[in-house]
């Protein structure tokens, strides 16, 4: 018995250089564009090493929304082109950016396409997972975004954001689910106003 699970072993290994593969930018972003409306659990590594969880919403293009479990509590939203960061613990109005400064508008624009030029500045394959790191070609100080895939079928599991200012923040995903989300979910106004009636 133990010697068929070493010899089935032994098999696995040998055929698992066969089946994944570094991923073309083609391929990865066709699977980005086929991402309209999902969600998963993430686990988020802050730039001071402490870990926040939640729940991530993509809708594409242009929407996501991390809900954060205590203590954080926190509301991250984009929406119509700006992000909103909503501490619910304070009374407060949420802070708001525009989201074409943060490289995640890369993966939420209405057409990804990863071989622009001068957009993708590291593609790369670990031996589990292709990992491409891209940026605004335009705005490299906005920073950038490393993304990482498994294959078989093409899997995004965890990406690493850059502030430009060497600050970095990791997002690991759960499974990816595509489910349909309303859009009222994305948008900060009915937070603001739940917040107010709760307090």
């Amino acid at each position: 018995m133990i010697r068929t699970l070493v010899a089935a072993l032994a098999v696995t290994i040998v055929a698992l250089p066969a089946q994944a593969q570094k991923l073309s930018l083609n391929e990865i972003s066709r699977y980005l564009n086929t991402i309209k409306s999902a969600q998963s659990s993430f686990t988020q590594i802050n730039a001071d090493q402490s870990i926040s969880t939640g729940e991530i919403m993509i809708k594409r293009p242009g929407k996501v929304r991390f809900d954060y479990n205590p203590p954080e509590k926190a509301l991250v939203l984009a929406h119509g082109g700006a992000v909103y960061v909503l501490d619910r613990k304070l009374n407060g109005q949420p802070e708001t950016y525009p989201l074409r400064r943060t490289p995640l508008s890369i993966i939420l624009a209405k057409k990804v396409d990863l071989k622009k030029a001068g957009m993708v500045t590291g593609h790369s394959y670990d031996g589990t997972a292709t990992i491409v790191t891209a940026r605004d070609p335009k705005h490299p100080e906005y920073g950038s975004i490393q993304l990482k895939f498994t294959g078989n079928p093409v899997q995004l599991r965890q990406w690493i954001i850059d502030d430009g200012n060497g600050s970095l923040t990791t997002v690991i995903l759960g499974e990816l689910q595509q489910k349909s989300l309303p859009n009222r979910l994305f948008q900060i106004e009915p937070e603001v106003k739940k917040l107010n009636r709760h307090n």
